[in-house]
């Protein structure tokens, strides 16, 4: 039993651990996955209406799993199943909240741009570089985006790095 003297405060954060562990189990189920099963996965999560607590629904709904298999990923590892229940606490079937499927898709994503991308780093360091240039000028850092079309212009410069680093990684020979 809690404690009477600040219950609330540890029963807050108990819940606030439970959560991060399920998150960080979720990834490590990710990590575990095969690549070609990761790319699939997120198609078929893209794709689909996707459910918790069981392969199918009725209406259609499938589980990450079965979502992966739909479009190739072609791997049956029940842990993933068994942690991506656990992350979203399905007692039934029922179909995954925005929430779940964003934390799913951008972790999906993470998976493999850590997989395949060791330009990656360089970016990072060029980014923390312009960041800290940006201090140095303006005296204070510039906060998070406040307008959408802001951030959807970022996210275009991102994606169109991120493709351009692919590209020329398909460009070089295949022995260097």
């Amino acid at each position: 039993m809690w404690p009477a003297t600040g219950s609330r405060t540890l029963l807050v954060r108990e819940l606030m651990r439970r959560k991060r562990y399920a998150i960080e189990d979720l990834r490590r189920a990710i990590d575990c996955l095969p690549v070609e099963t990761r790319a699939a996965m997120l198609e078929g999560v893209r794709s689909n209406d996707i459910i918790v607590g069981a392969y199918t629904s009725r209406d259609g709904g499938v589980c990450p799993m079965l979502a992966a298999h739909r479009n190739g990923g072609r791997t049956s590892l029940i842990s993933f199943a068994h942690t991506w229940d656990r992350f979203t606490r399905a007692k039934r079937a029922r179909r995954a909240t925005e929430r779940e499927v964003r934390i799913l898709t951008a972790n999906l994503e993470a998976s493999l741009l850590s997989e395949g991308l060791p330009e990656l780093e360089d970016v990072v360091a060029a980014h923390r570089a312009r960041l800290e240039h940006s201090v140095a000028e303006h005296g204070k850092w510039r906060g998070p985006f406040r307008r959408w079309d802001a951030y959807e212009r970022a996210l275009g410069i991102v994606e169109a790095e991120r493709d351009r680093l692919a590209d020329e990684r398909e460009r070089e020979p295949a022995g260097v």
